[in-house]
């Protein structure tokens, strides 16, 4: 039997070292560890150079625009009208409203470094889009002869629908003219392309056909075979993730954000879609509460919740303000610059250990095989992580769901490989790294070095 202490957590420095010269290489090369920079609270394309350079020194390297296209009567992001323009609020000026001039911008980032993601929203527009009119055969309509509107259902309760009436739906699988709508699609993705954008988060994913998808992912990866494809397919069924994981797409999101660390579903999910296609976590996103509002800006939730997202898949992504504790929810429609806030906390050195920690341990640089283990505490969870099934690398994830005291709990021998890579993750005092093997009760041991 071997013990561990789940303590207020040790403090990390100087526990990550690099295991090769390929640790080295450039983030976005291997696996997305993306920065959210949602457009609006940034404010016009040149001043997201500086959320830019912050994002590359917290070690991300990916950054994730949220839609930026010019919107229609409602003003969402995601309710486009013309596919051609830019939102006028990221435009750098009056005269410079094509999607060209978002070219000056992407450049400056990727010469960080950085790699450009950005939304591609193809089932829907806005109602008050020009191609309602021109092109009336590229939607549903209703026996009434209106235009139908995307729905989407909570998964949890199949009476709870929201309707989004200021959209319109597109019909992918029926237009009459479909290779022309599907060739219209492809040519919006080649224009950002052009921009410079190489990574793509396809809005609802699971609403479009999977056919369509495997045009525009082998299209797009025959011009540019590092261009990065991930699904959006939060309150998609399980059959219908299980649908796209043939079709191209290099990553899902998944939904551990919402797991209390207790029910059985959150591992089981990821074993069920592992081998589907790689995943990425998030302790919030642009669609849900700010953690620091839900928790009054506690910051050592914060950086757990942040460490155990790194830590659950192979990817990782944070929304712009997490790491200043923003309590502000960001809204497609009405989030301005002026809602930029002042700082509850830095969690700027926290969030580059974490991610330096991600992107040199070949443990974490993969899904995983994950599996509980029982533990002798009620507070603390205990996860087997294998970067595969035959566990060439093997680690304990330990959390402690304890917010005001350590916890020292025992576990079999055999349920720990030989050297383990322990990362702990304490509510109270988050933290994570890596510890030498039990040498006492009372272990991980500090190292000074």
């Amino acid at each position: 039997m071997t013990p561990i202490h789940a303590p207020v957590l040790p403090d990390p420095k100087g526990q990550v070292r690099s295991t090769s010269a390929e640790s080295e290489a450039p983030v976005a090369a291997r696996h997305p560890i993306i920065y959210n920079l949602f457009p609006t609270l940034a404010g016009q394309a040149p001043r997201w150079v500086a959320h830019a350079e912050r994002a590359r020194r917290m070690g991300f390297g990916w950054i994730y625009l949220n839609s930026v296209l010019y919107p229609g009567f409602s003003g969402s992001l995601y309710a486009i009208k013309h596919y051609d323009r830019l939102h006028p609020l990221l435009a750098p000026d009056e005269t410079l409203s094509g999607l060209d001039a978002l070219a000056p911008t992407i450049r400056s980032m990727r010469d960080l470094g950085l790699s450009v993601m950005v939304d591609l929203v193809i089932n829907h527009t806005a109602k008050d889009n020009p191609l309602v009119a021109s092109r009336p055969g590229w939607y549903r309509w209703d026996a009434q002869g209106e235009l139908v509107s995307p729905s989407a259902i909570d998964p949890a309760n199949a009476d709870n629908v929201t309707v989004w009436g200021d959209l319109a739906e597109i019909d992918n699988n029926g237009a009459a003219d479909r290779d022309e709508l599907w060739t219209f699609w492809e040519r919006l993705l080649f224009q950002l392309m052009d921009v410079g954008f190489t990574g793509f988060r396809c809005d609802a994913a699971y609403k479009v056909p999977a056919a369509l998808w495997e045009r525009l992912i082998t299209r797009a990866k025959a011009r540019e075979p590092a261009t990065l494809f991930v699904a959006e397919t939060l309150g998609a069924r399980l059959e219908e993730i299980d649908a796209l994981g043939s079709v191209g797409f290099d990553y899902f999101y998944n939904s551990s954000k919402w797991w209390d660390f207790s029910q059985p579903w959150c591992l089981e999910q990821h074993e069920r879609l592992r081998d589907v296609v790689p995943s990425i976590s998030f302790p919030e996103s642009h669609d849900t509460p700010r953690l620091a509002a839900e928790t009054s800006a506690h910051e050592l939730i914060q950086r757990q919740r942040y460490a155990f997202a790194a830590v659950f898949s192979e990817g990782v992504q944070l929304t712009i303000g997490y790491e200043f504790g923003f309590r502000r929810p960001l809204d497609v429609v009405t989030t301005r610059p002026s809602d930029w806030e002042d700082r509850a906390f830095d969690l700027v050195p926290f969030v580059a250990h974490v991610n330096t920690l991600k992107r040199r341990h070949p443990l974490l640089r993969t899904e995983g095989v994950l599996s509980s283990i029982a533990t002798s505490s009620n507070d603390v969870v205990v996860i087997r992580r294998w970067s595969n099934r035959t566990g060439t690398h093997r680690g304990v994830i330990a959390i402690n769901r304890n917010t005001a005291e350590s916890r020292t709990i025992v576990l079999p021998g055999q349920d720990l490989p030989p050297d383990p890579r322990v990362y702990w993750l304490c509510r109270e005092d988050a933290a994570v790294g890596t510890v030498p093997p039990a040498r006492s009760s009372r272990w991980p041991r500090r190292r000074s070095s």
